[in-house]
């Protein structure tokens, strides 16, 4: 056989396997391999290396974008020292996963400002990298997505997915009062969740404020027990992030000042 039937056979082979890496990178490892006297074994192994890495990476990038991410935030640039009452290491420790095996869910409750979405964020990016099905949405969204689908019949196909995920992120649940049918349709979709899903919600409502969104305390009470009884409770102490931030900008505008006109 001659060499470029051989190329053109090893790449068609290549292809059918879905080894995409491998016809890109084949070529250039061969001739590596040939000028350092590798081993067939070593050059294979290389080949096989950088496979893993690529499809790993496409697996990530097609999990970050079906979770929707408003914005990417990582665990590493969460700042655990302007923030009281969040164990670094307890995050970590969610961070590697086991509360989804077990479909427990997480709430981040604290003032606004302190963080909980960066931190929600991040330990739904952490999911997305361990291949998990993540779907991102702001609580009020939500409702709305449930209410718009429920009026056109297309509730169950919107729903289904959605089942089908490891983890859904409620961010800024308490920010918007509900109607009393988009209570209702949160309350069942999260009951249809349960135990089949992990859930993670940010809020800065205390528990016995959330009535004041669903307006129905048996549902508020029976919501509560759900995500509760199974869950990871993190409660964010301190000022809001951004209202410091903006105090050091005056600060350091009025020291500008202060210089010009000294």
């Amino acid at each position: 056989m001659e060499e470029k039937d051989l190329k053109k056979d090893l790449e068609e082979y290549l292809q059918a396997l879905k080894l995409p890496t491998f016809v890109k990178n084949y070529q250039a490892f061969a001739q590596d391999a040939a000028r350092s006297g590798q081993s067939y074994e070593r050059f294979l192994l290389g080949l096989a290396k950088e496979e893993a890495t690529s499809q790993y990476d496409k697996r990530v990038e097609r999990a970050i974008a079906r979770a929707k991410f408003p914005v990417l935030k990582d665990l590493s640039s969460f700042d655990f020292s302007v923030v009281g009452g969040i164990s670094k290491h307890r995050v970590m420790e969610l961070a590697q996963g086991d509360y989804l095996a077990k479909k427990e869910s997480i709430i981040l409750i604290g003032n606004p400002g302190l963080g909980k979405t960066h931190l929600a964020t991040g330990l739904a990016l952490a999911a997305c990298k361990q291949g998990k099905k993540v779907r991102f949405f702001s609580a009020a969204a939500l409702v709305n997505d449930l209410l718009a689908t429920q009026h056109t019949l297309q509730l169950s196909k919107f729903k289904a997915p959605l089942l089908r995920s490891d983890l859904i992120v409620l961010d800024e649940v308490g920010f918007i009062p509900f109607t009393t049918e988009g209570a209702q349709s949160l309350f069942q979709l999260c009951s249809d969740l349960h135990e089949r899903v992990s859930i993670l919600v940010t809020t800065n409502l205390r528990f016995g404020d959330w009535i004041s969104i669903f307006g129905n305390e048996t549902m508020t009470t029976a919501l509560l027990d759900r995500l509760t009884g199974k869950g990871h409770i993190l409660e964010f102490i301190g000022e809001s992030y951004r209202f410091r931030q903006r105090l050091r900008q005056e600060e350091q505008q009025r020291l500008e000042e202060k210089t010009e006109t000294g």
